[in-house]
């Protein structure tokens, strides 16, 4: 065969073996659970042998500081990682109890199968003022110079945290870390507008992270996500280089569907991201799903065969996914809940089985090199 005849040959088996690779690649489901740096070992066990139980892969965890039993869990107070003043890079200054909870919690999430996706600030807290918040306000924090350089300041301070046991830095433990986030839903509540104004800031902060973890780290950098499916997914944000994935939070019916999630993960493709569903649930209430804070309620198995629906619809569209959220407690029911108890609660079945469908269907997008893998039977 000529040279001239084998090179167009080989690009195609190339190409051809680099799609089968992707669409050959398993999904997988996994869940939040905000307040995780606080849990008492009793209750990070239940949690994760749930987690394992269900195949899911991923938990996504915040460094925000928490109150006592939080969500009816027996949770020990963690204080903000800086809990008085910005520290802008001052390591004395910082509080690093919160990293230290989590780098034990870790280390056991590790031993069920479980990588942690770790959220390093939330919009929750700066609007609720936090030392962000009274310094800044919120719209200051966005689009102003000074406050970034604070927020990079802490995005690297958090990075180069030294393990306690493992004596390396965050950065460095892929084999613990599933992705870092800058923020949980930044910019949400000021609307689809000033987060088109203000995309550079996503883009920024991943550009700081990607920094830190270079090229070759094994952990991704993703967006923490928005209020619905279009404004989570914005196109600058598929044009920035530091960004590995794009995250997800809906939770109208009308997003969570195999038509409406479809063109997204054709964009992402095209851009070289990968897409994750990072926030969904199903309303334990009888009102609107993506309006929930109170209200009758649902019918158990009509709230299964909702969760069931949706879940299936993001597994169909090849989207891994994590849902809002499963306790180790019993679900006290408190306002705007999605929350599933793992063994105990009467929607937990319908989860599990979901995200156990999850881990055998194809996904859009190959994450193997980035969960942890089952081992064979």
């Amino acid at each position: 065969m000529s040279p001239s005849v084998f090179r167009p040959l080989l690009l195609f088996v190339l190409c051809a073996t680099t799609l089968h690779s992707v669409l050959a690649a398993s999904s997988f489901a996994g869940s939040s659970l905000y307040y995780a740096a606080g849990l008492s070992d009793n209750e990070a066990d239940t949690l994760l042998q749930g987690l394992q139980s269900a195949d899911m892969k991923v938990l996504r965890v915040w460094l925000d500081g928490q109150g006592n039993n939080v969500k009816g869990t027996q949770t020990t107070a963690v204080p903000d990682l800086e809990p008085s003043t910005v520290c802008n890079g001052n390591d004395s200054c910082y509080n690093d109890t919160v990293l230290k909870r989590m780098d034990n919690f870790m280390v056991k999430a590790h031993s069920y199968g479980v990588k942690l996706l770790i959220s390093m600030h939330s919009f929750n807290a700066l609007q609720g003022g936090d030392v962000y918040g009274k310094k800044y306000g919120v719209d200051n924090f966005y689009s102003q110079p000074g406050p970034q350089q604070a927020f990079d300041a802490r995005i690297k301070h958090v990075l180069n945290h030294n393990h306690t046991t493992l004596g390396k830095p965050w950065k460095e433990l892929s084999d613990y870390v599933f992705a870092f986030e800058p923020e949980n839903e930044s910019m949400i509540g000021k609307g689809e507008g000033f987060v088109k104004s203000h995309t550079s800031w996503q883009c920024d902060r991943a550009t700081t992270v990607k920094g830190e973890l270079g090229d070759n780290s094994g952990i991704l950098v993703t967006t923490g996500g928005e209020s619905w499916l279009s404004e989570s997914v914005q196109d600058a944000w598929l044009k920035c280089p530091a960004l590995d994935i794009i995250s997800i939070h809906a939770y109208g019916p009308g997003d969570l569907t195999e038509a409406a999630l479809t063109p997204y993960v054709k964009k992402a493709q095209s851009a070289g991201k990968k897409l994750l569903l990072e926030e969904w649930g199903a309303c334990y209430f009888s009102t609107s799903n993506n309006d929930c804070p109170s209200g009758g309620v649902l019918n158990s198995q009509t709230r299964n065969n909702n969760l069931q629906k949706w879940a299936s619809a993001i597994t169909a569209a090849g989207i891994p996914w994590l849902y809002w959220q499963v306790l180790p407690n019993k679900d006290p029911h408190y306002g705007y809940d999605y929350e599933i108890a793992v063994n105990s609660d009467p929607s937990w079945g319908a989860l599990k089985s979901a995200a156990q469908a999850a881990g055998k269907a194809q996904a859009a997008f190959d994450y193997s090199a980035n969960i942890l893998q089952t081992p064979s039977q």
